[in-house]
């Protein structure tokens, strides 16, 4: 039985290719992917993220509960509307998942998880909870819609209680407001400016129509991968997994070593891996030629192999651009196994574009 968020039939009425993604109907597009990605870098889009898990943490143990789940150190979180990007990790130092944090108040915390994830982490997180004083409420009542783009914010304010609207527009990044039983987090997937606001799900669809009227463009998840992957964000199974690390998957400023006598879920591992270097490192490929990077070709270089974890056509750069695992001394020049062929390719360090800008050398 597929799954469907409460903005399910706005996008049937915008005439939306409707795909499964992880068991849920979801739009990959509105009619152009490019034109979608073009209006977030341009302007101001929207994307449907409803299908995450939303889970709620309250009690006086959510604190140091949090601080052994996660290789991020919610510590550092010190006023109400705080968020931190973080890796939840096995004991071997693999990633069970990646999410955002919110800190909300004295023992109030949210936790944003990925969809495809969902039964594992929460299973995950309960079966770590015991001990702590601490409660897990999935939020599967709400919704969540990511507005993003360099007007994102401007134009999404007018959706908002007049009186709050000025006060969501000074939040910081990675800074969130409650706004009655809305929560608008300046966080996002696209490398662009925006909100990700959640909100419960029966106002999600009128809220949505508002953000048409004001200008924001409703965008699919094909426009949200190409996106992504321009700004350098990991996407969960394609470019990490429990099989990899954050040293090895370009994230190791997520983890926070100090203070040195925390101990987390994975920590003793990574420790290790810190120790004694890892084989493989994350990194950028630039297509030199024209072709179409795509996930599990191979990357050549001085003999050696790496692999590609994801890739796309950038409209931003008009190239093809790629995120790929290579031995830890490569560098510069490399080539990609596409179709039987070598094509020679660029080992680059990620973001390619973020905020609008291209960030790295063509």
């Amino acid at each position: 039985m597929q799954q469907r968020t409460p903005l399910y039939e706005c996008h049937v009425a915008a005439n939306a290719r409707i795909v499964d993604f992880g068991g849920w109907d979801m739009p990959l597009h509105y009619g152009s992917q490019i034109d979608e990605h073009h209006a977030v870098r341009r302007d101001a889009g929207m994307f449907d993220v409803s299908h995450m898990t939303v889970v709620d943490l309250e009690g006086a143990g959510a604190l140091p509960y949090l601080q052994n789940l996660l290789a991020n150190d919610v510590a550092k979180l010190k006023t109400p509307g705080r968020a931190l990007y973080t890796c939840m990790l096995n004991d071997a130092g693999g990633i069970i998942d990646d999410l955002i944090v919110y800190f909300l108040g004295p023992g109030r915390f949210r936790a944003v998880v990925n969809a495809a994830t969902r039964d594992k982490d929460l299973a995950w997180m309960r079966q770590h909870s015991a001990g702590f004083d601490v409660a897990l409420t999935e939020r599967a009542e709400l919704a969540m819609i990511a507005v993003q783009g360099p007007t994102a914010r401007e134009r999404a304010a007018q959706v908002l209680p007049e009186d709050a609207r000025e006060a969501a527009l000074a939040a910081k990044p990675f800074h969130a407001l409650e706004v009655g039983d809305w929560l608008v987090a300046r966080t996002g997937y696209t490398g662009e400016d925006g909100w990700e606001i959640t909100l419960p799900g029966d106002a999600a669809a009128d809220a949505w129509r508002r953000l048409v009227e004001h200008g924001v463009r409703p965008c699919g998840l094909g426009a949200r991968d190409t996106l992504r992957l321009e700004a350098g964000m990991n996407l969960y199974g394609t470019d990490m997994d429990e099989t990899t690390s954050p040293l090895e998957s370009g994230l190791d400023w997520t983890v926070a070593w100090e203070p040195a006598e925390r101990s987390f879920i994975g920590r003793a591992a990574l420790d290790a891996q810190r120790e004694h270097g890892v084989p493989r490192k994350f990194v950028g490929l630039l297509l030199e030629g024209r072709g179409v990077v795509r996930g599990h070709q191979k990357i050549l270089f001085g003999g050696h192999e790496g692999e590609v974890t994801s890739g796309t056509f950038s409209p931003t750069l008009g190239r093809a651009i790629g995120m790929g695992r290579v031995p830890a001394a490569a560098s510069g020049e490399c080539h990609i196994e596409i179709r039987g062929k070598k094509l020679p390719a660029k080992i680059v360090a990620p973001p390619f574009v973020r905020n609008g800008k291209i960030r790295i050398e063509l």
